[in-house]
């Protein structure tokens, strides 16, 4: 099983190497205020290897296009995992983005924010608001980033599966204060080994209480 963990990480670095996208760029989820937000401190930090990210209340969008001419208009929203305790952001995020553009994709990693009482007033829909701007924003900015606002999908991992799943079921509910318009539904879902439930018999225990 180690052999072929270190196969198949060894084939992916490749690609990436093989393939290089355009710079990624990171912007701010929302201007000015974040909406369901108390006043607070930033406490975000990551750990040694920038791995992972804990504490995350101010949601950004990082932007990772396909080479000059590769793009095909599909655009993928990532939601990286971590039982809402963090977000696995380099292996279940920028990777998976570099990955997707040698297809053509434009990928663009959620730093979503972690359920938090400190931080949140109601941190049951926290990450649920932040994937829905970011729907709004890719559809918002189609042109200026080459994107066909009817190939928008939202893709994750673990808790981040909870929360691409919930973008995708409760899309008529808009929990953000202006979506201008612009539907908040993506065109497609893909649930990597996703929270879906938070029964006792099958949830996920440790992304239950954080959540609830």
């Amino acid at each position: 099983m180690k052999v072929i963990f270190q196969f198949v990480c060894g084939s992916l670095l490749l690609l990436l190497l093989a393939f290089p996208c355009e710079a990624q760029k990171v912007i701010p989820l929302y201007r000015g205020s974040i909406p369901n937000s108390k006043p607070f401190t930033n406490e975000e930090y990551s750990n040694k290897s920038h791995s992972a990210v804990f504490k995350v209340s101010r949601p950004t969008l990082t932007i990772f296009r396909p080479v000059k001419g590769k793009a095909n208009g599909a655009a993928v929203i990532i939601c990286p995992g971590g039982g809402y305790h963090e977000l696995v952001i380099k292996r279940e995020g920028s990777a998976m983005a570099q990955l997707l553009t040698k297809y053509g994709i434009t990928a663009f990693v959620l730093k979503y924010r972690l359920p938090n009482d400190q931080t949140m007033i109601n941190k049951s829909i926290g990450p649920l608001q932040d994937a829905q701007q970011a729907i709004k924003l890719i559809r918002k900015n189609k042109d200026k980033w080459h994107i066909n606002p009817h190939k928008v999908g939202i893709l994750g991992f673990s808790a981040g599966g909870h929360v691409a799943s919930t973008a995708g079921t409760h899309f008529n509910h808009a929990y953000i204060k202006d979506k201008e318009g612009i539907s908040l539904r993506p065109d497609f879902m893909v649930l990597v080994y996703p929270v879906i439930s938070m029964n006792y018999s099958i949830g996920h225990k440790g992304t239950r209480l954080k959540f609830l």
